[in-house]
């Protein structure tokens, strides 16, 4: 009886993960933004007002915060620019990314 009394306890907290996960992804839809149409000062607002936002740039859009307090602990921030209506080169905030072999300070 307990490998039975096991095996549902661990279907229950499977399901309670992958509800929480949808129910997070619910209460904030990250849409993809284009800058194309907007200023440099409406897309640095918009990464900052948000805290991270998806950019549509290309085939690939990408994830930019508004600092490195976004990004996991094991992740390190660099500072990206986007073209906007205004500034080829906007510094809209950071985009969080796994360091290099060589970049780990051993």
């Amino acid at each position: 009886m307990r490998p039975l009394v096991l095996a549902v306890l661990c279907i229950h907290l499977v399901a309670a993960a992958i509800g929480a996960g949808a129910l997070a992804q619910q209460s904030r839809p990250q849409r993809p933004t284009g800058t194309a149409r907007m200023t440099c000062a409406e897309a640095m607002a918009l990464v900052k007002n948000e805290g991270d936002v998806v950019i549509a740039g290309g085939t690939n859009p990408e994830r930019y915060v508004s600092g490195p307090g976004q990004c996991s602990g094991s992740e390190i921030a660099e500072l990206r620019f986007v073209p906007t209506r205004d500034n080829p080169q906007c510094p809209i905030g950071y985009r969080c990314r796994e360091p290099g072999f060589e970049e780990w300070n051993w």
